[in-house]
């Protein structure tokens, strides 16, 4: 089901009978934008039109309601008292965006009349409608700019051809990222995680409150235990690991020993074969649990059963978290729905941490043990054998990798000591530096703020030790998120 948005304009309703056509125009620009929004994002508009009584407020706020909808567009068409326009907020809560779009860049002063005019005063009511719904209690927010048509109506007087114009692109640039925030939002919302195993031992970033995270993202959290896996291990067939290894070799390239590293070595068949065999139980565990998301750890007995199977688990969490299964490590689920949110934003989420500072290049290397999101690579990611995972139990098959260059956002997800969740957004650019051969993910990020400003920052915001890495220029969406969320975002640089 597509996310619902409302849309409607609103008008004076005594100005229609005084000025011939005027009504039809109005309703023409509302149906304008919708068709719009409905080309940008991938939503269904529930365009109620003209709103120009407070009867007609009344009735608009409770279609909205009604079908659900994720976001109110107020589109302020002319002038409109504030009586016609509050009933549609206190009948429908949702979050309000008010549209101040003019449709030309100037009117034509010699040959305008009232009603020409009326047609593009859209600015005039602005002002009342925001002291009303602040007065009520009803937060907003107001979009400014032009219309952006890409051509003139029969019926005006002036050029309306502001697509290309500054001011529309802006505006229609906001647009775009409220109908995506809104989207991201409604469909994390039902999603289930599952939290498989228990923390890292001592890592207390990572203790969650399950409840607060439930609560604040609308998502469910499925416990689950190293014995569901064992049970799907169990079940896995020849022919499914055989198509598992096939998968694996398109996905990844298969990496040598490296020169610095002696415990990063070429993998040996037998490896490949387990995590495609670990790869294939994970799966079913996905699905036979219906998870929209995964975040794990287990340490376990040193040569116990179990420890061998989480020793498995990197390669088929990468392939899940390509697959829009996000899958993070060390039981980091807030982590996690980072990782989701950027995936239904359709921008990657890669599991990512502090691993050092290039001071010569301006950079913070960025990565992890663990998942990558492989559709945001730079190039194909490599698989390396590792003799051992440092500071875990095991060994096995890790991924070697690293974000493709050009922009990029971080977004992590903290638990703050009011108890209460905090995101934490950070934008910069990945460069095409030169990374380790250990087996680990790694980005080198350049921030706007100098290395040391930006840790300064970043720190006293008391992140969580892992962020998500998206590709792009995500924050602005990021912190939509946030404000439908109701949730604090805390921008980094």
């Amino acid at each position: 089901m597509k996310t619902k948005i409302g849309l409607y304009s609103c008008g004076n309703k005594p100005y229609w009978r005084q000025f011939a056509g005027l009504e039809e125009r109005m309703i023409s620009y509302g149906a304008f934008i919708g068709k719009k929004m409905q080309s940008i994002a991938d939503v269904e508009v529930c365009n109620f039109g003209l709103v120009d009584s407070f009867e007609k407020g009344k009735e608009a706020g409770e279609y909205f309601a009604r079908e659900g909808v994720s976001v109110v567009f107020c589109h302020v068409a002319t002038y409109s008292p504030s009586s016609n326009v509050l009933p549609v907020h206190k009948a429908c809560r949702a979050k309000t965006v008010i549209l101040n779009l003019q449709p030309c860049v100037k009117i034509n002063y010699a040959e305008t009349d009232t009603g020409e005019w009326l047609a593009h005063c859209n600015a005039c009511a602005v002002p009342e409608v925001c002291n009303a719904l602040e007065r009520s209690g009803i937060g907003y927010t107001v979009i400014n700019g032009l219309l952006g048509q890409d051509s003139t109506p029969a019926c005006s007087k002036t050029d309306e051809r502001t697509a290309d114009r500054p001011e529309a692109v802006a505006a229609w640039k906001e647009i775009g990222e409220w109908l995506r925030a809104a989207d991201a939002v409604s469909r994390l919302n039902g999603t289930r995680f599952g939290f498989l195993g228990n923390y890292y031992n001592g890592m207390l970033d990572m203790y969650s409150d399950l409840t607060l995270l439930s609560s604040a993202f609308g998502i469910d959290i499925s416990i689950l235990e190293m014995c569901d896996v064992k049970s799907c291990l169990d079940r896995v067939t020849e022919g499914e690991v055989k198509e598992k290894l096939e998968e694996i070799l398109r996905f990844f390239q298969i990496g040598g020993d490296s020169k610095a590293a002696a415990e990063a070595r070429r993998p040996t068949q037998e490896q490949l074969e387990w995590s495609a065999r670990v790869a294939c139980a994970e799966k079913r565990l996905v699905d036979e649990f219906s998870l929209d998301a995964l975040t794990y750890y287990y340490h376990g007995a040193e040569g116990g059963e179990y420890e061998r199977i989480q020793s498995g688990f990197i390669v088929g969490n990468s392939l899940l978290t390509a697959a829009h299964v996000p899958c993070a490590g060390e039981a980091d689920i807030k982590t996690c729905i980072a990782m989701k949110l950027s995936d239904l934003l359709g921008v990657g989420g890669s599991f990512s941490e502090i691993v050092t500072t290039d001071y010569e290049q301006g950079t913070i290397l960025l990565g992890h043990d663990g998942p990558f999101h492989i559709s945001i690579a730079e190039g194909t990611p490599m698989l390396r054998g590792m003799g051992v995972y440092h500071g875990k139990q095991g060994m096995g098959v890790s991924v070697e990798a690293k974000v493709r260059k050009g922009e990029v956002t971080t977004l992590g997800i903290a638990q703050t000591a009011g108890g209460k969740v905090r995101m934490i957004i950070s934008e910069g650019v990945a460069t095409d530096g030169e990374i380790m051969q250990i087996g680990n993910t790694q980005t080198h990020v350049r921030f706007s703020l100098p290395p040391d400003r930006y840790m300064d920052e970043w720190f006293r915001a008391a992140p969580t030790h892992h962020v998500a890495m998206s590709v792009g220029r995500n924050g602005a969406i990021f912190r939509k998120i946030a404000e439908l969320l109701g949730v604090e975002a805390c921008t980094i640089g």
